[in-house]
This record gives structure tokens, C-alpha cells and sequence, in this order.
């Protein structure tokens, strides 16, 4: 019985592919932020989705990741979470689907909600993951801050 939530087993049937490594870390420092940094208490997680973890999750979900954080409003919390988990993996091995809900929930108890998550985490990812310009990530940005305000 395969679990529906988290890419735990694609991360673990993967575990002896290497990850794509950016060749040359001043180029991709000077086209843009290199990863988002999601603070969570005393600790700052790295997160940036890589080819690999893009096409995992295209594959887990059969749909483009933008359909996922774009298309009818917020995405649930199990496929933000999903995100952040991909985003994470590359750079804090052994990261796990349980692991990502108690650091949400750590997060949550701080005051973050899901609308904070999708602005202040899964959209500023998807900006340093190459979705989208600076100029259309500010827009986004913009857009959904005007969604929380109404909301």
C-alpha cells in the first residue's frame, strides 16, 4: 500500500542518482538567488527545486507543477508540503514526508498559516527554482499578497 502524500518512496528509490549540480555557482548567484531560506525557529531550511525533483513530482502528481500552485486557488496542504519536501531533499538528506509535517507544524505554532506558507514559502521556491523572472515572481507576489488581503 503506496502512500498518496510525499515523494518518500521516489527519494528513496533514487537515493543512488545524483543530483544535477550547477556548474558554476557565480553565474547562477548573478541570474538569481541561488535558494529560498525558510526560517523555522533556530533553523533555516535550503530550498530549491532541481530538474530532478521537478520531473518526480510531474510524475507523482501527471501534471505540470505550475497547474499545482497556480490553477484553482491554493494548493492543499499535502501537496505544498509535497513541494517543500522536493525542494529540501537535495540539500538536507533523509528529509522525509513525517519530517516536513513536523516542521510545518513548528512553523505553524510560530504564527505561519497555509495562506503564509504559499507566499512566503512555495512561491519565492518556485521563483529560485527558474518558474518564473524576477519581474513576473514580483507580480505573483503582488497578486497574492492582494488575495491574503482579501481574504
Amino acid at each position: 500500500m503506496g502512500k498518496l502524500e510525499g515523494l518518500d518512496e521516489e527519494i528513496t528509490e533514487a537515493s543512488a542518482e545524483t543530483e544535477e549540480k550547477i556548474t558554476s555557482f557565480e553565474d547562477a548567484k548573478k541570474k538569481r538567488k541561488p535558494f529560498h531560506f525558510w526560517e523555522v525557529g533556530s533553523v533555516s531550511h535550503k530550498l530549491k527545486l532541481t530538474t530532478g525533483m521537478i520531473v518526480k513530482l510531474e510524475n507523482k502528481y501527471r501534471t505540470n507543477i505550475m497547474n499545482l500552485v497556480t490553477a484553482d486557488g491554493i494548493p492543499t496542504l499535502s501537496v505544498m508540503l509535497t513541494i517543500i519536501q522536493a525542494a529540501m531533499s537535495p540539500w538536507e538528506h533523509g528529509i522525509n514526508f513525517n519530517k516536513v509535517q513536523g516542521i510545518y507544524t513548528k512553523w505553524e505554532e510560530d504564527g505561519g498559516s497555509q495562506m503564509d506558507l504559499y507566499k512566503d514559502v512555495i512561491m519565492p521556491t518556485m521563483a529560485v527554482s527558474g518558474f518564473f523572472t524576477e519581474t513576473q515572481a514580483i507580480s505573483i507576489m503582488e497578486s497574492v499578497k492582494e488575495m491574503d488581503d482579501l481574504i
